[in-house]
């Protein structure tokens, strides 16, 4: 099993998952990962890559039962722990596709998705800094004194873009739309 440092923490693997925290949690729970992608040393963590088949398995549940989307993650689970090291660049290679009978599967439009909501996290977490001496050590956009989940929250309350723009005159469109992904990934 990876280091929890290479894991995703509950929150920012339902993020790039995106699905809620009780979603995700019920993938833990119900054993839906293979147990080579959940830690549960120092709360619960899931593997990037495997934020995928998370995602795999909640999309697909109209069109596929579950035994078919269980099969499917538990084919490609030794793909990924073997490109896991590797990195993305490895994983964006690798075949995805599941063969059974008459049915196929291709899970990388799933594998690409999580790379790039991965890339959206990490810029996320790179617009924000905290410092005990900028309000007191509250998360704030980088450059700013503009608090990250003051600008989610007004995102989560529905307020345009436009109107956000003109509370906080030194944000733009990108890092709105990123302050609420990071708030959301570390609530």
């Amino acid at each position: 099993m990876p280091a929890v440092a290479d894991m995703l923490k509950a929150s920012e693997a339902a993020v790039v998952s995106r699905v809620s925290l009780r979603d995700l949690n019920r993938v833990i729970d119900e054993h839906i990962l293979p147990s080579a992608f959940v830690s549960l040393d120092n709360g619960r963590h899931v593997l990037a890559g495997a934020c995928s088949f998370i995602t795999f398995y909640f999309e697909s549940a109209k069109r596929l039962t579950a035994e078919e989307r269980l099969f499917a993650i538990n084919m490609v689970s030794p793909r990924l722990s073997r490109s896991q090291a590797l990195g993305w660049p490895a994983l964006l290679r690798e075949d995805w596709t599941v063969r059974d009978d008459f049915l196929t599967i291709d899970l990388l439009p799933f594998v690409r998705g999580t790379s790039e909501r991965l890339d959206d996290l990490a810029a996320a977490r790179a617009i924000v800094t905290t410092s005990p001496d900028i309000l007191g050590g509250t998360p704030v956009i980088r450059g700013t004194r503009v608090p990250v989940h003051e600008v989610a929250a007004s995102v989560a309350a529905g307020y345009a873009t436009d109107r956000i723009l003109e509370a906080y005159p030194g944000l733009d469109a990108e890092k709105i739309r990123l302050a609420a992904l990071y708030a959301e990934a570390a609530p």
